[in-house]
Parts: structure tokens; C-alpha cells; sequence
């Protein structure tokens, strides 16, 4: 997955605890397999190779995960696309100094990226990219959708509360041994290693999109990692979103989601769905909160 996963399990019984641990574990490891475009033997990647020129059958488990997320392209009027994956890498975000790439080439580089191409068949189970060339790529709901899944193991296994952190998305569930609730903390945009608030969650998820940690400078000008698909130039004015939701594949979608459309966008999507919130932090180092809202926020000395 390209991140560091943490599981937290409570259980009746030490050897309980273990096992539902490791259960998690494994089934991060047998997601990637068929998840990841970095694996050749990947079902992601055989639909990949066979862009433009045939369907492939998947399985059910892969099929239904790229219907879900046909569904939150159409929500968000494309700004959410896993065919993104198609995009050519004209961005080193290694927080060093460079020049623009060419922007015929940023033009260029987008072309490919069109959910619509995107053609599912639940008949024969099968997925088609309809131009060569295209890609489907998990990075922005892949971790969360296996946090999500690994959640459902431990429980089952007897995990009465504990945690999964995929990477920075957040799942927990029940409470803590004395009896609260988890108190999860949200990173400061200005101080990434400082904490900026913290919120109670009960069986949500937590998942923070932030310009801190992958950047690049352009004439001194900081640029985020986070690039909108529909011009393939990289995201201004946002330094953080955080969105809390029932599942953590909804709030991993939606974190870069929301990042990309903005204050306005963005909160308003937010407030559309319900057992959605979100936090959006922008580069005035305002914040834009959507209805729900509930927070410790820590107020400067």
C-alpha cells in the first residue's frame, strides 16, 4: 500500500488480541495483491495493460470497489477519478526548487483521465478502459477501503474496540480500556509535528489530505501534491482537509476530494452527505468547518 499500517486490538483474551491483529495484517497483505498497480500479477494491473483493447473479468470484490468509485467521480462531478493513474508525472513533489513543466505537456498529460471511460459489465463481472493508454490507480480510496475491511476481521475475530491507521486514515471503533472514547489528533498544517486539535470518534474514520509533508517550490511558491485532475496543475489556496465518515474508503476519497474543490465545494459537498464532516484549513490559515462539526480545538497562548 506504500504506507505503514498500525493495528490496535482489544480483546477478552491477550491471545484474541493477537490474532485478530494479525488477521488485520494479512488482509492489508491480500488486498494489495489484487489492488496494486505496482504488482504486475495484479488484477489493477492486468486491466491496465488491457486498456483499449478488451475487457477483464475481476472479481467481485475489485468489480464492486470501482462501482463504488464510478459513484463518487459522478458525485463530485469528476474531481474524484481513479483513472488519474493515466496522468504522465510532469510533478517531482520533493520538496526542492524547479521550473514549470510546459503547459502543453500539463494539457497533455490529462487527457487519458475520464471516469466515464471506465465500462463495467456486472453480467460478466468484467472491466473495460476504453482508450489505450488509460490507468485506474487506488491511491486516493485503496488504503481506506483495506483499513476498512481489516476492521470488519478483528471484529468478527472478538475485537470488541481497537484501531486500524493506514498511513494517517483512521478507523476506530468501541472505546478505550478505561472506557472512553478514542481521541484521535489533527496535524497543523504550519507544524506538522505539532497537534492542532483533537476529536472523540466512535466507529468512524479520520483521514487528513495536507500540502506538509509532499510539496514542491516554484519561484518560491509552495505547491501541494495534490493535483486537480481536470487541468493537471497542482492544488493553491488549501493547506489541510480532514473528514470524519462512517467508512474509511468514504473519507479517504473525500479528503482529496474536498482538497481539490476548495471552501466552498468542498464544505458544501460535505454538508450534502450524511455522516460526513469536514475540517478545511486554507492558505490564510482559516478555517472552513461543515455543519457537524465537533472539535477540541486548541486556542494559541
Amino acid at each position: 500500500m506504500g504506507s505503514a499500517f498500525n493495528f490496535t486490538a482489544i480483546h477478552a483474551e491477550k491471545e484474541g488480541a493477537q490474532q485478530a491483529v494479525f488477521a488485520g495484517i494479512q488482509e492489508v497483505y491480500r488486498i494489495e495483491c489484487f489492488l496494486s498497480s505496482w504488482k504486475d500479477s495484479s488484477e489493477t494491473s492486468a486491466i491496465n495493460r488491457n486498456a483499449g483493447k478488451q475487457a477483464v473479468k475481476v472479481s467481485i470484490e475489485l468489480y464492486d470497489l470501482i462501482l463504488r468509485s464510478k459513484k463518487i467521480s459522478a458525485l463530485s462531478n469528476g474531481y474524484f477519478d481513479i483513472s488519474f493513474a493515466s496522468i504522465n508525472k510532469l510533478w517531482q513533489f520533493n520538496q526542492q526548487e524547479q521550473l514549470a513543466p510546459d503547459s502543453a505537456l500539463v494539457r497533455q498529460s490529462i487527457q487519458k483521465i475520464n471516469y466515464k471511460n471506465i465500462v463495467l459489465d456486472s453480467v460478466s463481472s468484467s472491466v473495460f478502459l476504453l482508450e489505450e493508454g488509460m490507468k485506474i490507480g487506488f491511491g486516493a480510496i485503496g488504503k481506506g477501503y483495506a483499513a476498512d475491511r481489516a476492521k470488519e476481521l478483528m471484529k468478527n475475530l472478538g475485537a470488541e474496540s481497537g484501531v486500524v491507521n493506514a498511513g494517517g486514515d483512521v478507523l476506530a471503533w468501541g472505546t478505550k480500556l478505561d472506557g472512553s472514547l478514542w481521541t484521535i489528533g489533527i496535524a497543523d498544517p504550519a507544524h506538522k509535528n505539532e497537534i492542532l486539535s483533537t476529536i472523540e470518534i466512535d466507529n468512524f474514520a479520520i483521514v487528513t489530505s495536507g500540502d506538509y509533508e509532499r510539496y514542491l517550490t516554484i519561484k518560491e511558491e509552495r505547491y501541494g501534491h495534490i493535483i486537480n485532475p481536470k487541468t493537471g496543475y497542482p492544488v493553491k489556496g488549501v493547506l489541510s482537509v480532514t473528514v470524519l465518515a462512517p467508512t474509511a474508503e468514504l473519507a479517504d476519497a473525500l479528503a482529496t476530494t474536498i482538497f481539490i474543490l476548495g471552501e466552498e465545494e468542498g464544505i458544501a459537498l460535505a454538508n450534502h452527505l450524511k455522516g460526513v464532516e469536514c475540517i478545511l484549513i486554507n492558505a490564510e490559515n482559516k478555517f472552513f468547518f461543515s455543519e457537524g462539526i465537533q472539535l477540541n480545538l486548541f486556542e494559541d497562548e
